[in-house]
């Protein structure tokens, strides 16, 4: 992997309190100006007042040193305390009931629909923050509307942040969710899973782990701008530079991949999925992405080698939207017709 790239200092100080402003200003703070990246008017009006006000300076913020854990403490209880209100807003919003469990020792939050089917199919959802960041309370923003969207109840793994926990050991606790759900009734073709940007990556990479083990594999995967590849390689990283208003890899991205793995791990299936076998099996997938994202080329490789390997895959584009608007801008009409076509997908694919 290429690093030759000069450093920013690492986030002391000021620095740190940037680093905690990437997350907290790129998604609720609008800079006066408005002008730090192009506005395409070939996006919904929503869409446009939204993009209008990202911050360059927020999204290339260093984040903590990948070992310095009492900092990443910090940003991670900071970005909590901080998404609480659009969270507490999404779940007012959908009205869906929420429980706190364990499967398997692994805390989840299972979420159930107002109106939803009684069934036993399931969404196992793996949410993003770069392996580093957020977690199933902060991200009901993700799957309370996906629940609503889908009918479907959603479970959403609150796994271990990297770096209190590496790769292998993240990976297996999805692992054991999907496993305990199997021992409370449901079968695989009733389960599917969806994750978003590092919940992407972890999503497909437990899947692969699943199915080199010999557990068999849930029956539809649904991927948001995933990051399956951790390392600074493919195309979008370099031409999208400058144009994407979230991802930053320098000094941000960089910091969490080597917090999640390794650089000498980086390149494993179950850390960068975009690697894996699929000539092996794979579940039906849909990809979804922005063409505004840096993540552009994951989603673009990721597509051919399921592809290639002759995989039900769909590769879904938006024209000039960023990193999984889905999740922050859930009510902008790209974002819904996005869940339409994932409950389309799934119900096509999820037994009842």
């Amino acid at each position: 992997m290429n690093r030759t790239h000069s450093k920013p200092p690492q986030p002391t100080g000021m620095a740190l309190a940037a680093a905690i402003g990437w997350v907290v200003v790129t998604f609720s703070i609008a800079p006066a100006h408005g002008q730090d990246f192009v506005v395409p008017q070939t996006i919904s009006e929503q869409a446009q007042r939204a993009l209008a006000r990202f911050s360059r300076a927020a999204a290339i913020a260093p984040l903590p040193a990948p070992d310095d854990i009492d900092a990443w403490k910090l940003v991670q209880a900071r970005i909590e305390v901080k998404r609480a209100a659009a969270n507490t807003a999404v779940v007012k919003q959908y009205q869906p009931r929420i429980q706190e469990r364990k499967l398997r020792g692994v805390p989840v939050l299972d979420i159930k629909p107002q109106g939803g089917k009684d069934g036993n199919r399931v969404l196992v959802y793996t949410h993003g923050g770069a392996y580093a960041l957020y977690s199933a309370r902060s991200r009901l923003m993700s799957a309370v509307p996906m629940a609503h969207d889908t009918g479907l109840r959603v479970v959403s793994v609150d796994y271990t942040l990297a770096p209190h926990a590496k790769w292998n050991q993240i990976t297996d606790q999805i692992v054991d969710v999907i496993q305990a759900l199997l021992e409370e009734g449901r079968t695989l073709n009733e389960i599917a899973i969806y994750g978003e940007s590092a919940g992407g990556g972890l999503a497909a990479g437990a899947v692969l782990k699943m199915r080199d083990k010999g557990l068999g594999m849930p029956s539809a995967v649904v991927l948001w701008s995933p990051w399956s590849d951790i390392t600074e390689t493919g195309d979008s990283y370099s031409t999208l530079k400058n144009a994407d208003p979230l991802l930053y890899y320098p000094n941000n991205l960089e910091n969490c991949a080597d917090a999640y793995a390794a650089p000498a791990d980086q390149k494993h299936p179950y850390v960068s999925p975009v690697y894996g076998d699929y000539s092996k099996g794979f579940p039906p997938t849909l990809i979804q992405a922005g063409t505004k994202e840096i993540f552009l080329s994951n989603a673009v490789r990721h597509y051919q080698a399921l592809d290639i390997a002759g995989i039900l895959v769909k590769l879904d584009l938006y024209e000039g939207m960023w990193h999984i608007f889905q999740v922050f801008n859930h009510d902008l009409p790209e974002s819904k017709i996005a869940r339409k076509k994932v409950s389309e997908f799934l119900s096509q694919h999820v037994g009842s």
